[in-house]
């Protein structure tokens, strides 16, 4: 799905960012005639429903014409919300010292989900150094399938 994509990001971010918003990040679900397009943005005050309509109508104007998706799917654009999702190296750089629960693609020494707060990010290793209840330990980011940020109330 990343080809799919990365296919999306380089059609709208431009658009998206011109609009003066910033895209967050893009989830894409494949699941037949019930697929979905998930669209994040943001922008430094708060996104209302309105900012989300006004995104959705320009995006659907743009997929009417390049259809990067084959087939039927529902384009949902949305806020990040308080528990946002984090898509790249940046976002776990912009949230050092938060909170996040991580997904990965693969088990690493048989767990599949890590729950801590992102301590460090390296550059040249593309990993995150993550303290948890069971220590400090780094995960390639590569390998990370979803992050969310965790607020505690």
């Amino acid at each position: 799905m990343a080809k799919v994509t990365d296919k999306i990001t380089h059609l709208i971010e431009p658009v998206i960012e011109g609009m003066g918003y910033e895209l967050v990040g893009i989830e894409y679900v494949a699941i037949g005639k019930h697929s979905i397009l998930r669209i994040f943005i943001d922008t430094n005050k708060s996104i209302s429903v309105n900012d989300c309509e006004i995104v959705s109508r320009q995006l659907s104007s743009i997929f009417d014409i390049e259809e990067p998706i084959i087939g039927q799917y529902n384009l949902e654009v949305s806020s990040p919300g308080i528990e946002r999702p984090l898509f790249h190296k940046g976002h776990y750089q912009r949230f050092l010292g938060f909170n996040v629960k991580l997904h990965m693609f693969r088990p690493i020494s048989g767990q599949s989900n890590f729950f801590g707060v992102i301590s460090s990010v390296s550059e040249i290793n593309n990993t995150i150094e993550l303290v948890s209840e069971l220590g400090t330990i780094i995960l390639d980011i590569d390998l990370i399938k979803k992050a969310n940020l965790v607020v505690d109330f």
